[in-house]
């Protein structure tokens, strides 16, 4: 995720905007979900959404993470648009849901409340990343701290979920430009199709052997029901079958660049600020809305989560929000353009000088 075109790379590549665009719509889309009456329906496309798109997110993440290393400038840089976007919206969602949802909130900070758990998690990430980059075996030892981590992993800033998704995220570090060109063919996209197909029938039967809670990734296996030996298999089933959807939706995901890649430099703003709409619309009541209607609801519902997205990415309106999700970039970037500004109004004073004394010699030679 990025916070403003300003702190992105000088040439960008539009398949992997156009995928976190679409990934970060797919997530609003899935929030606004929850408002919905749990209906057959609405519990398959949620599980079949949850299954793949958040490993998706995770492994694109890793990906766009592979140049992160300890140096005191990419410290800074992960201080400021992850550690400090965290406490200032986990401080101030909190404050929303306790006074304006009059919801029971504990444990700020420690316990990231609701989507902000993405924010802890990348931050967890990011470090481990020179650790994981060249690592041989990374993968399998990735797979199996994410088996391992539904034995002792708490909730303490989420660390449950940091480890059970480490997997995606250590395969896009080791994923290359090379072999990410291997998913534009036909064949493979051929297969992408095939693959969203089978998660699609897959999920038909998700309750069956596994209940909606364990694609969050957050749970002790002794909170789930099951035995740890079980648990671990389904755990695993659960890490190919997001690998498998992850890989299918970058198949298919447009190259072209456009006015939806574009939005792709702004997946933080709508990240952290659909949150707000969401749950205003729950504490106004929509559920209950919705719940009377629930086919029309769905559609509805769908539809205002993705004008919430691309609303929020559009730019006039993401330029603007950013300046809260980076304040620290948009204070840095305020000081250089007046250090500029200065220096330059200095050059030109200096100038003007020089004239005016070249002038003032001239008259004198002149008398």
């Amino acid at each position: 995720m990025t916070t403003s075109a300003t702190t992105t790379r000088p040439t960008r590549d539009p398949w992997l905007d156009n995928a976190k665009m679409a990934l970060v719509t797919l997530v609003v889309v899935g929030h606004t979900w929850t408002l919905l009456p749990l209906t057959a329906l609405h519990g398959h496309l949620y599980d079949f959404l949850y299954a793949w798109h958040i490993p998706a997110f995770v492994f694109v993440t890793g990906y766009l993470s592979r140049s992160f290393d300890w140096s005191r400038r990419r410290l800074w840089q992960l201080f400021c648009t992850v550690a400090v976007p965290y406490v200032i919206f986990e401080c101030a969602l909190a404050l929303f849901r306790v006074h304006v949802g009059g919801e029971d909130l504990d444990r700020l900070f420690a316990d990231p409340h609701w989507p902000m758990w993405y924010l802890a998690a990348l931050f967890f990430w990011r470090l481990l990343t020179p650790v994981f980059k060249n690592l041989p075996g990374g993968v399998v030892l990735a797979v199996g701290i994410s088996l391992l981590a539904g034995l002792y992993a708490g909730d303490t800033l989420d660390i449950a979920r940091v480890l059970g998704l480490l997997p995606f995220f250590v395969l896009g570090l080791k994923a290359t430009p090379e072999r990410l060109e291997r998913l534009r063919s036909w064949p493979a996209q051929v297969a992408a199709v095939l693959a969203l197909v089978a998660i699609w029938v897959a999920t038909t039967w998700t309750d069956r052997w596994a209940s909606t809670e364990w694609l969050y990734y957050r749970s002790r296996y002794d909170e789930l029901g099951t035995s740890d030996v079980e648990a671990m298999v389904i755990r695993g089933v659960l890490l190919a079958v997001g690998l498998a959807g992850a890989w299918a939706f970058l198949a298919l995901v447009p190259r072209g660049g456009g006015w939806f890649a574009r939005m792709g430099a702004w997946t933080l703003v709508v990240y952290l600020f659909h949150g707000f709409a969401v749950k205003g619309a729950a504490y106004a009541g929509y559920d209950r809305w919705a719940a009377e209607r629930p086919e029309l609801a769905l559609v509805l519902t769908t539809t205002v989560g993705v004008l919430l997205a691309l609303t929020l990415a559009w730019p006039p309106v993401a330029t603007r929000l950013g300046h809260l999700v980076d304040p620290l970039g948009y204070a840095q970037h305020k000081v250089r353009a007046a250090v500029q500004v200065a220096a330059a109004k200095g050059e030109a004073d200096v100038f003007a000088g020089a004239i005016e004394d070249a002038a003032s010699r001239k008259l004198t030679y002149a008398r």
